[in-house]
């Protein structure tokens, strides 16, 4: 019966992995054809009736929009009726089941009532539409906010206190009271060509709030010899939560602009302004575009609209293309469990599985406890798999971020010295436990081989496998219920190798046989858990300096002599045993300490031909027309570290930056950055290592790989540098 029931858990697990082995992939060339999600959903609105919004989608061609994704919510002061819709096209979505559909286009009706004295009618409008032809990708749900005026309405001034204002996760600075503006009445720009070569624009900044210099792009639309060359006036200096040190603009800024290029010919030319501004204490605005058609016969102003075709929504900085959404569910599926499978080869997991190697040696001819040992195994996995991911989504952090605080470092190095010190002997957990456990490390009970298996996923972490990048930006952006089948699909992968020994004869069969020689090599696959808690401290003194790895030494000296005590304790009376809780305690008391240590002093300068990362650094160095390596990195990723063993720390490399003229930027993300963190945002990354190539040109950042070679980052550098 035990047979037959592992036997069907290992079918249902190898029949999850034939069902996301058999899904094709999306072509990764055909994300240039998607359109951002406003213009494959072109919504307008008309409120000249008094009582009844009407809405109208005008739906591009292979795009389609589900009836049951639509939602409505009035703003202050205006509450919404039931909104009237057509029937839509009926579909078995694979996804959402039975659905309705729209396609080409389609109109609501939405009646409304007003509180006394509201003359502004401020709703947000939620959708979700698919593209449906290759690439067949479904996008997130989107939100738009409508701020309408009322007909034959008066009274006081709308509050506009905008329910779920902006989407796109820009995070207040602070917790004004004041209630925000729209952004056309916040940031009103003008432009105006003063002769055939130069522009004014000028921006009016409502009262209390104010506009990034360092995020704004100006660029002329279908006028591809032309640029421009913003002459910035001095502004005010401020130290900002998402940016750090950047400088703004309050009240008007007048920017004059210089025109690269023959206009002979031109009578006008299309300007495209993207910005983005805060209110103070309050709420930041998403990136705003707007458009207009500058006369150069000069003295007309023009007044800047919103762009019809504004760029997709994303954090501020270079545009970028959302290539989390390149692929699909399934496809997303298949990445995790090939990113998974190449997890097992990954320095920062081997010592582990050196661990589960003993115990699959350990269950000898004996299929049963093979079975068993795989099982329980993928259970840790998949648990701390499905943990994990939902710390991740659930706080928005990075694949690895944990790693960055200083008391899980400490508690890392201190659990692998514990199982080091179990693997030498020292020490055997769970014979005096009540018989309730079994061993962390050299029993081969089913709690050791699940705690092998939540050790696994938790040394994993540091790592950034191949495939592994796509799948978690996919995550980050996806429902709920999709990003953690992408985890677990990352567990299966991580499991497959020892769910294929203990479920196929014929593997098994490749292990060599039990014996006395097993001790000696438990003993000597201690030496990989002492290492990495040698690393683990050395992450630590980059952290929080000497004094933390002090404290960590103390904690490891207090936890090997509680772990001699217990042992020594396991057939003594009840006072040794009280003894052993003593020493645990005095164990966690350096911990405490650690963790109020203030961050370690960083190298700042320059070294090596290295220049720190800084958002003006990189926009100073881009507009001088250089080309820029951004390299994203942190002490605890050891995927960057063998990265920089393998290419960037080359002289091959360094011959490459200045043949290309190239200058390489370092972001250190060892402990958290705001600044590094929007970058990694800004380029959908699931966190370090993130590698991007800005050309000379002035073009979009081509993001590389995680795992690199020195001929890709040859080929990149070189074209960067043409």
């Amino acid at each position: 019966m035990r047979s037959l029931r592992y036997g069907r858990v290992a079918a249902y697990l190898f029949t999850l992995l034939t069902l996301a082995f058999g899904m094709q992939a999306l072509a990764q060339d055909a994300e240039d054809n998607l359109l951002p999600v406003t213009e494959a959903y072109k919504l307008s609105a008309d409120a000249s009736t008094p009582g009844v919004i009407k809405l109208h989608w005008t739906i591009a061609q292979d795009y389609y929009l589900y009836r049951g994704r639509m939602a409505f919510k009035g703003g202050n002061g205006v509450t919404l009726g039931e909104a009237k819709l057509p029937d839509g096209e009926k579909h078995n979505d694979p996804y959402l089941g039975p659905v309705q559909t729209y396609h080409h286009g389609v109109d609501a009706s939405i009646p409304y009532t007003l509180a006394p004295g509201t003359t502004t009618l401020v709703m947000s409008v939620r959708y979700q539409g698919c593209h449906e032809t290759d690439p067949k990708i479904c996008y997130p749900p989107h939100t738009e906010q409508l701020s309408l005026p009322v007909p034959a309405a008066a009274g006081a001034p709308p509050s506009n206190k905008l329910n779920d204002l902006f989407h796109s996760g820009a995070q207040p600075l602070g917790g004004g009271s004041h209630e925000p503006l729209p952004a056309e009445q916040a940031f009103q720009l003008d432009a105006i060509a003063q002769d055939a070569n130069h522009l004014l624009l000028r921006w009016t900044i409502a009262k209390g709030y104010y506009l990034y210099r360092d995020q704004t792009k100006l660029s002329v639309k279908d006028a591809p010899k032309l640029s421009l060359s913003p002459a910035w006036p001095a502004g005010t200096s401020h130290e900002d939560a998402h940016f750090g040190k950047t400088t703004v603009y309050f009240d008007e800024l007048a920017l004059p602009v210089g025109i690269n290029g023959d206009t002979s010919g031109m009578k006008s030319l299309a300007l495209v302004a993207s910005f983005q501004g805060c209110q103070e204490g309050g709420l930041c605005y998403p990136l705003m575009t707007r458009e207009a058609h500058v006369d150069l016969g000069g003295g007309t102003s023009t007044s800047m609209q919103t762009a019809a075709n504004p760029a997709p929504e994303m954090p501020p900085g270079d545009a970028t293309q959302n290539h989390s959404l390149d692929v699909n569910f399934f496809y997303a599926l298949l990445l995790a469990l090939g990113g998974g499978l190449v997890l097992n080869l990954m320095p920062c997991v081997l010592p582990v599985l050196s661990i589960k190697a003993i115990s699959l040696i350990e269950s000898g001819e004996n299929p049963a406890r093979r079975r068993l040992h795989a099982l329980m195994y993928t259970a840790g996995v998949l648990v701390s798999f499905a943990v994990l991911g939902s710390v991740i989504i659930g706080l928005k952090t990075a694949w690895g971020a944990h790693l960055q605080s200083p008391l899980v470092v400490a508690v890392l190095a201190l659990v692998m010295l514990a199982v080091a010190l179990s693997m030498s002997g020292v020490v055997q957990f769970g014979a005096s436990l009540g018989n309730t456990g079994s061993s962390l490390a050299n029993r081969s009970g089913p709690a050791g081989d699940f705690f092998t298996g939540v050790l696994a996923v938790v040394v994993a972490s540091p790592c950034t496998a191949p495939f592994m990048g796509t799948a978690l930006a996919y995550a980050l952006v996806a429902p709920i219920a999709s990003a953690i089948c992408v985890f677990l699909a990352l567990g299966i992968g991580l499991s497959l190798p020892f769910l294929a020994i203990g479920f196929v004869p014929a593997l098994s069969r490749w292990l060599p046989r039990p014996g006395r020689w097993m001790e000696t090599l438990k003993e000597v696959l201690a030496f990989p858990m002492y290492l990495t808690a040698a690393w683990l401290a050395w992450v630590l003194a980059h952290q929080r300096g000497a004094d933390a790895v002090g404290l960590l030494l103390v904690a490891a000296v207090l936890l090997a002599a509680t772990l001699w005590w217990f042992e020594r304790s396991r057939y003594r009376g009840a006072l040794s045993r009280i003894l052993v809780a003593v020493l645990a305690l005095f164990t966690v008391a350096p911990l405490y300490y650690l963790a109020t240590l203030p961050l370690a002093a960083q190298a700042t300068a320059s070294t090596d031909g290295v220049v720190a990362y800084s958002p003006d650094k990189l926009a100073e160095l881009r507009k001088a027309g250089t080309p820029v390596f951004v390299d994203m990195t942190a002490d605890w990723c050891v995927t960057c570290k063998a990265n920089e063993h393998a290419v960037l720390d080359g002289d091959d490399f360094k011959a490459l930056l200045k043949r290309t003229g190239a200058v390489y930027m370092k972001g250190d993300w060892t402990n958290e950055d705001p600044a590094i963190s929007s970058f990694l945002q800004q380029y959908h990354s699931p966190g370090v290592p993130l590698y991007v190539v800005f050309p000379k040109d002035g073009s979009v950042g081509r993001k590389l790989p995680t795992v690199l070679t020195y001929s890709l980052v040859e080929q990149a550098l070189t074209a960067a540098a043409k």
